[in-house]
């Protein structure tokens, strides 16, 4: 189970508020650690549900790689304009890899629900379309911390 968030009780999202929030946003920034060891982050579509968050990424990019070799990973999903706004999640831990890479569809009972559920969110398909260039990374993270200063009121 996820670390328990220390700091910031106050604006800490609830279970049902994380949910919510999780299924509404759409896009997620991914850090990834690079030989060097210097960090990457890029943008990525994500599906949760309710336990890991499940990214389908290109097989031939960056962050497919840096997974490959040190599988270390931190993804933070936010919103907000204005200081009272701002609300967000920061869930990091290990990435594990699920399923054929690159995905074609050969059937695999663990992908899916997450694959109707995002294709349902960002195709409005019943199905998922393979495309035979990406694949399934999932996040199960061992630390999790949400901030929602709208708890705050009035700043």
């Amino acid at each position: 189970m996820a670390a328990t968030q220390r700091r910031g009780r106050r604006i800490m999202m609830t279970e049902g508020e994380l949910d919510a929030y999780l299924a509404a946003r759409r896009t997620c920034r991914v850090a990834t650690v690079s030989p060097d060891g210097r960090p990457h982050a890029g943008a990525l579509w994500f599906a949760w549900d309710g336990r890991s968050l499940w990214l389908y990424s290109l097989t031939r990019s960056r962050r497919w790689a840096d997974l490959r070799r040190d599988p270390r990973i931190a993804v933070v999903i936010d919103d907000g304009e204005e200081y009272g706004e701002l609300r967000g999640v920061e869930l990091s831990g290990t990435a594990d890899f699920v399923g054929e890479a690159p995905r074609t569809g050969e059937p695999c009972p663990e992908l899916a629900s997450v694959e109707r559920q995002f294709a349902r969110k960002y195709f409005g398909l019943e199905s998922m379309p393979h495309d035979g260039r990406h694949a399934w990374l999932r996040l199960t993270p061992d630390a999790v911390a949400s901030w929602d200063f709208r708890k705050l009121g009035g700043l």
